[in-house]
């Protein structure tokens, strides 16, 4: 008997030997938790900041991206169509507002979703004191406000920045008001525990909403005499106006002020940067009566060891027992899961490989899966999200089609259906066919599959097919028409010049209307020439082509044209820019045919430029491009005959004064060149045509060609 308690009073002696000992450890290397406990907190603030600090250097990057659109050439009402893009794109931006070099406001654009906004005079005098402000400071720094008066929200900020000096004006500056509280959105998360106390420090070193109310009241009686009731605040304070970064403990007194209980507190606190600037300096006030807890209930679980370890032992030999039953149960359930595992894998890269978008939604509506064709298009952010938040650049009746299909989809449990509908989902007007399939109702995660089938490309296709179709048929009609026509007016005109001569010319009473027989021939002639060419138009063989040298050919001929006219011709061609790849002549025939559209659509003293450069946006792979841009200030067009104004035979000049050949020959030897054309225009304002045209590749043989 004897025997058998010795051994088990010498266990318990020693699971109680390591039980003090283990007591005595925790209380030795207590210094060593709460350093660790620091480290930790330091480590979720610095997880947290950086959120913050991503947030704003794109409030940064948007304000540098803001100054160069504004460096760009163009026209007010084009830089206020960019800024207005701006602005509606990001839903955090509530007005930009542009100043001269004198500090006089030029432009202002407001949120059209802020209905408060215009009537806010705050807002207005912000904006421009802090403008008048970034004109004292380089350009590249970025100056925000304090929090601007709101009745609606206390987050409110003005960011201003210097303009370049390349901006229309000689300069100046832009200023930006911006609602900030979803910046710092991660810095609410860590508030949630009870033990946990904010400090948020503006640029101006006042305290924001977000702060904990009694850290704030007791920051802004630092100046006074209370302020020695908590010195460790006060340092604390001291070292995040000066931008550091680290850690602080505050005693238990201070931490009662503060309203974090009977416990020490861990204070770390480190510095949101901007553009490499210390802007805003966060503290976290943890109190360590968590780590208090903690060491009682290790030595409780110190103490039920010894009872865990003689439970284990009984456990053991039953578990023993079990343990062969189980691993014949756990092997099939291995292959079973490798079998699963080896189908969802299937799935997922069948899936990924697709080109019909798919995603997931769970049974709260939020999406739990994206494939490949349509994760591209999405923002990163898609998982999780609902489908408004998936599709930001979408207007909110397209949203709310899509969440209509899907309710309508849980409710009758049947597949719902869009076909050929024009949504703008991406921010652009497309063709898609909406499928939405309900899945079972056990897996809340899959609850509901949306496919969306791109059908822009494919209509694209059928239009350029049914273009060509129409091109063909209008060439094989035009030669047919131009032989059957040209030999009789040739007769004809041979027998007036012939009846002309014999009366003595025009002279004669029946000259005139002899000569008017032959004008009107030669008219007519013309015309069947320009349908030959069209019939006859052969495929481009493609040279690199350097396009100064061959616009200084053209140069003199475009001039005479515009003098006649009495129109102002202006021609921007860089030397520098890279060949084209084109055919000379082809090239030629393009750009006179612009330059004289655009020359007759304007009266007297208008203005035509004529410019080249770069392309700004490249697809991928591709070798480069030219922007080609023929504009002038004439006419315009109506908006209703933009699409037709490719079409063969269409034309807007008057009756007799055109064939409506010539931008159709345009567009016809750009495509075959690979290139692309676009037109935008305005009635009143003028016209735009854009030419995309590759730029040469670098094996070919570089050489310029006269013209």
């Amino acid at each position: 008997m004897r025997r058998s308690i010795l051994p088990l009073l010498l266990l318990l002696s020693a699971l109680a030997s390591v039980a003090g000992g283990a007591v005595w450890f925790i209380q030795r290397d207590r210094q060593a938790l709460v350093e660790q406990f620091g480290h930790e907190r330091q480590a979720q603030l610095q997880e947290a900041t950086r959120g913050v600090a991503e947030a704003l250097e794109d409030l940064g990057d948007d304000l540098r991206f803001a100054g160069e659109l504004l460096a760009q050439p163009g026209s007010p009402e084009e830089h206020r169509r960019e800024l207005r893009a701006l602005l509606e794109a990001v839903g955090q931006y509530r007005a930009i507002a542009v100043y001269g070099p004198d500090g006089r406001e030029q432009m202002t654009l407001v949120d059209r979703r802020a209905q408060l906004m215009p009537r806010e005079p705050a807002h207005a005098s912000a904006l421009t004191e802090m403008a008048r402000q970034a004109l004292e400071l380089p350009q590249d720094r970025i100056v925000p406000s304090p929090p601007v008066a709101d009745a609606t929200s206390k987050w409110m900020r003005v960011f201003a920045t210097r303009l370049p000096a390349e901006a229309p004006g000689g300069g100046g500056a832009i200023a930006i008001l911006v609602d900030t509280e979803t910046f710092f959105a991660p810095l609410r998360l860590m508030t949630a525990d009870e033990n946990t106390r904010l400090l948020l420090l503006g640029f101006h070193g006042r305290p924001s909403p977000l702060s904990a109310p009694e850290v704030a009241t007791w920051y802004q009686r630092l100046g006074e005499s209370a302020g020695n009731q908590v010195p460790g605040l006060r340092a604390l304070a001291a070292r995040m106006r000066e931008g550091e970064s680290g850690a602080l403990m505050l005693g238990e007194g201070e931490a009662r002020r503060l309203g974090l209980g009977p416990a020490d507190v861990v204070a770390t606190f480190m510095p949101i940067r901007m553009r490499g600037e210390a802007s805003w300096s966060v503290a976290m006030l943890s109190s360590t009566s968590a780590l208090r807890s903690h060491e009682r209930l290790l030595v409780l679980r110190l103490s039920l060891a010894a009872l865990l370890v003689a439970l284990f032992l009984v456990t053991f030999g039953a578990y023993v027992v079990l343990a062969n039953r189980r691993a014949v149960a756990l092997r099939e359930s291995r292959r079973h899961a490798d079998r699963l595992a080896h189908l969802h894998e299937k799935t997922q890269k069948i899936l990924d490989h697709i080109p019909t978008g798919v995603l997931a939604l769970t049974d709260g509506g939020r999406i739990s899966a994206v494939n490949q064709a349509l994760r591209t298009r999405l923002p990163p952010s898609a998982l999780g999200s609902t489908l408004s938040e998936a599709f930001p650049a979408a207007p909110p009746p397209v949203v709310r089609r899509l969440m209509d299909l899907v309710a309508a989809t849980r409710e009758d449990g049947r597949v719902s259906s869009l076909h050929g509908e024009p949504l703008n989902l991406f921010g652009e007007k497309g063709q898609y066919n909406v499928h939405v399939v309900p899945l079972e109702h056990s897996d809340e995660e899959v609850r509901t599959l949306v496919v969306l089938e791109d059908l822009s490309n494919v209509r694209m296709l059928e239009d350029q097919l049914l273009r060509a179709e129409k091109l063909a048929t209008v060439g094989v009609l035009a030669a047919g028409v131009a032989h059957e026509i040209g030999t009789p007016l040739g007769i004809i005109r041979g027998r007036a010049e012939y009846m002309l001569g014999k009366l003595g010319g025009a002279a004669h009473p029946q000259g005139r209307g002899l000569s008017a027989i032959i004008g009107q021939i030669d008219r007519v002639s013309r015309t069947i020439r320009q349908l030959l060419d069209f019939s006859r138009f052969q495929p481009a063989e493609a040279r690199a082509v350097f396009l100064a040298p061959l616009v200084r050919g053209l140069e003199e001929l475009m001039q005479v044209e515009a003098d006649r006219r009495r129109v102002q011709l202006h021609i921007e061609v860089p030397e520098h820019l890279p060949a084209l790849a084109a055919d000379a002549d082809q090239l030629q025939q393009v750009l006179l045919n612009l330059v004289l559209n655009a020359c007759d659509a304007c009266s007297a003293g208008g203005h035509v430029r004529l410019s080249a450069f770069p392309a700004r946006e490249d697809p991928p792979g591709a070798q480069g491009r030219l922007e080609l841009c023929v504009e002038d200030d004439g006419s315009g067009i109506a908006p209703e005959h933009l699409h037709q104004v490719f079409d063969p035979f269409f034309t807007t000049k008057k009756r007799g004064q055109g064939t409506g050949l010539g931008l159709t020959m345009v567009a016809q030897i750009v495509r075959n060149h690979g290139g692309q054309v676009e037109i935008d225009s305005e009635p009143g304002r003028g016209t735009r045509v854009t030419l995309r045209w590759p730029v040469a590749a670098p094996s070919w043989e570089e050489q310029r060609h006269a013209v």
